[in-house]
């Protein structure tokens, strides 16, 4: 049976969950994620976007990727914690920024993603694989 994933933003006005399988999880360092997360990279996980489960409005930000899709980075309108990015490549999937978990001690990622593009400060995990292209 397959566990329960919730998390949510740090005012609580959004929520979400799902009982979905993680597709595959990752932390990626392109300057997009930098600007999204205020951080070096960001951490993320993707899961089918029609089994996730969102409470409370969240305001989306769009914006075209290096490839020319649009990105949707989704966050709350209200103290504006980053939660969701989402891509107009890839609609039936939805990336979840794992500092919303309620337990992010139990995200693992698997791979890196845009490691050529992160910052001196904050060099990829060298023990994960290079994404798969």
């Amino acid at each position: 049976m397959t566990e329960t994933i919730q998390g949510g933003c740090a005012c609580g006005a959004v929520k979400y969950q799902t009982r979905a399988e993680i597709e595959f999880s990752f932390n990626c360092h392109c300057r997009k994620c930098q600007r999204a997360t205020g951080g070096g990279h960001s951490s993320a996980f993707a899961v089918p976007a029609v089994e996730f489960e969102i409470s409370g409005a969240i305001k989306e930000f769009a914006s075209p990727s290096d490839n020319g899709a649009v990105t949707y980075a989704g966050f709350c309108p209200e103290c504006g914690s980053p939660l969701t990015s989402r891509t107009e490549r890839f609609p039936e999937r939805i990336y979840v920024h794992a500092a919303t978990l309620d337990e992010p001690s139990k995200f693992r990622p698997t791979f890196v993603v845009f490691a050529e593009a992160a910052q001196p400060w904050d060099l990829p995990n060298d023990r994960l694989a290079d994404a798969p292209r």
